[in-house]
This record gives C-alpha cells, sequence and structure tokens, in this order.
C-alpha cells in the first residue's frame, strides 16, 4: 500500500499514528498567569539534547476558549516554564482523565484526582508520586505548518527522581512500567529490556 496524505489513506482510521511507536508520552504540568494548574498528555514528547539537558513536546490542536491554541501553550507564553512529568502504568487512568478537553480555569490535577507539588527551580507545580519530572525554562516555541501545530522546547533545571526506582544505581524504568502511546486508542507499557553494545565500546 502507498498513499500520498493530500490523498487520503482511504482506511477506516489514520494508519500515521500507528506508524510512529511506541511514543513516550510527556505529562505536562503548566500554571496560568491567575495561578491555576493545569495539566494535560502529550505523546509527540521527547528528549533531543544532553549537554544541557532539552526536551520538546509538540500541540496540535486548539480549544474554543484559547485564542487558537491549547491551554498549555498559553500558559508556556506567559510564564516561560513547564514541567515534564513521567507516565507510569499506575497512573494510566489518571492520564487518561487530564486529557479532557475541559475549560481553561478547571484544575486538572483536581479533576484526575491528583496531589500537586511545587517544583524546585521554577514556579509551576508537578505530580506528587510520579517516576519522574523534568522542570523545563522555556527555550523556544516554533510553529510548524498547518492549523495550531507547534512545538516547544525547553532546557531541564531540574530533575525528580522517585526513589523507589533508583536500584542499583540505575533508574530503573521496570519498576513503575512507563506507558507508551500506539496508534488509535492504544497503549502499551515497557517492561522487558535487553542491551546492546555499540560496535565503538
Amino acid at each position: 500500500m502507498f498513499y500520498r496524505p493530500e490523498d487520503g489513506h482511504g482506511l477506516p482510521h489514520n494508519p500515521f499514528n500507528a506508524i510512529i511507536t511506541p511514543r513516550p508520552i510527556g505529562w505536562i504540568s503548566t500554571r496560568d498567569a491567575n495561578g491555576i494548574n493545569n495539566l494535560a498528555p502529550y505523546s509527540f514528547f521527547n528528549g533531543v539534547a544532553y549537554t544541557p539537558p532539552q526536551v520538546m513536546f509538540a500541540s496540535t490542536g486548539t480549544k474554543s476558549d484559547q485564542n487558537g491554541t491549547k491551554d498549555s501553550l498559553a500558559n508556556i507564553e506567559a510564564t516561560g516554564v513547564f514541567c515534564v512529568n513521567i507516565v507510569g502504568h499506575m497512573h494510566r487512568d489518571a492520564m487518561n482523565a487530564s486529557s479532557a478537553s475541559l475549560p481553561k480555569h478547571i484544575d486538572e490535577f483536581e479533576h484526575a484526582g491528583l496531589n500537586p507539588v511545587e517544583c524546585e527551580t521554577i514556579p509551576c507545580a508537578r505530580i506528587d508520586g510520579a517516576p519522574a519530572a523534568l522542570e523545563c525554562k522555556l527555550t523556544q516555541i516554533v510553529t510548524l505548518p498547518g492549523e495550531a501545530n507547534r512545538v516547544v522546547f525547553g532546557e531541564v533545571t531540574g530533575v525528580h527522581l522517585h526513589d523507589d526506582h533508583i536500584v542499583d544505581g540505575k533508574f530503573d524504568v521496570t519498576s513503575f512500567r512507563p506507558l507508551a502511546r500506539l496508534g488509535y486508542r492504544d497503549y502499551s507499557v515497557v517492561k522487558d529490556l535487553f542491551s546492546l553494545s555499540r560496535p565503538d565500546d
């Protein structure tokens, strides 16, 4: 099968997200200028550099009560900071609840039954009990082709690791089974690992 995206795929469901899998989920917490916390998951998310450590996530939609964007983007533009919370299997239902399109004055921490705690290096909340959290300051927002497609880049200014997931000096992802986004409405978890040595090691 071959198709040109501008011509359509002819399938009952768009296969694009199912091709690019698995994708890590950045559970992005922000705070608006009035002090209201916001929380939303983004599966167009990844780390992009080691030194200094940097991450990105992309937002691809709008809300009727925001001006051509979503709450996360609007809050980051106003404050210049955000926090990436890592999603473990135990938080799958809360993560899903926080993906609801709620009015901008609604606190998704409260909606999803999560406890916010203050970050150390930025004026923002993070999720109490998350396996890890990355406190970030905005470096740039890039506008992509298409309606409301924007990529947010941030430099990591603080890293939280839950002590329960540090095993023999390593951050053990199998101890919390990070959630991964697949295509359609599907998810998976990371629970099996194998190692490969690089040829030049």
